[in-house]
């Protein structure tokens, strides 16, 4: 059978070619932009949560990324109805859930479960769990004095992130505890809270965190955060860097690592 790799999602897409699996790609979302030369030739089949399933079916994939987070059930579940179909066979979907960092590990592991007879994808999964490891091991929240952070992912209204989500685990590693003190459960809105600026914590903040995605921001609303948090620094980030997992998180622990230096020089 000729492997034919459909990945709904960024972060996951980054790491099939990190793997090596660059060729089997047939489809991604609009969103699926790194790396851009392995990428160009790849066809769209629309957003993460708004996937055009009449054109993911035509490019036939055998196999189907998905993230819990980044897409929809439904979608997953019309994928799974193409087996219903008299004749037809459904692609095996590959269901992702990294709620931290340190699960970048397992998401190597499963996707060598899947993929590592493909030569060369074992030698490079074993590449990137080292490199993983160490990043790791040189980012531990022990090494770093606790900060209170906002980190705002929208605006009108802002929202941020809850303490169970990947991104707010992620910080954690340098020991920046996100706020709200809340946990938003599997799936859903509440992973992702919005607020109305009236939150008396507020005052405590001492670093709001501006990233770069899903919402741009930039140099244009730094005093505007500065005046939800007025006691907080504020500073813009690499969304990308910073949320993105897979591949991706081994320059992020780095670069959390220099960001968390420059805030406590």
């Amino acid at each position: 059978m000729t492997l034919r790799i459909a990945s709904l999602v960024p972060s996951l897409t980054e790491l099939v070619v990190a793997l090596g699996l660059g060729h089997c790609l047939v489809a991604r979302t609009g969103f699926c932009i790194h790396p851009a030369e392995a990428l160009r030739e790849v066809p769209k089949v629309g957003g993460t949560k708004d996937v055009n399933l009449a054109k993911l079916r035509r490019l036939a994939p055998t196999h189907v990324l998905v993230n819990v987070d980044e897409n929809r059930l439904d979608t997953v579940n019309a994928i799974r109805a193409w087996g219903d179909v008299a004749g037809a066979s459904a692609p095996q979907i590959v269901v992702t859930h990294p709620g931290g960092p340190e699960d970048n590990l397992a998401l190597v592991d499963q996707m060598q479960a899947h993929f590592g007879h493909v030569d060369g994808v074992a030698q490079r999964a074993a590449e990137l769990t080292r490199a993983l490891r160490r990043e790791l091991d040189l980012t531990r929240p022990g090494a770093w004095p606790e900060r209170r952070v906002l980190y705002l992912i929208w605006r009108d209204p802002w929202m941020t992130v809850a303490r169970d989500t990947y991104l707010s685990r992620m910080l954690a590693r340098v020991n920046w505890r996100t706020w709200p003190d809340q946990s938003g459960g599997g799936a859903g809105a509440a992973r992702y809270p919005a607020l109305n600026g009236a939150e008396p914590w507020l005052a405590q903040v001492q670093q709001v965190l501006l990233g770069s995605e899903p919402y741009a921001f930039g140099a244009t609303h730094v005093a505007e955060a500065g005046r939800l948090c007025p006691n907080a620094r504020v500073l813009l980030v690499d969304g990308e860097r910073l949320s993105w997992y897979g591949a991706r998180a081994v320059p992020g622990l780095r670069y959390l690592r220099e960001l968390a230096g420059a805030a406590h020089d």
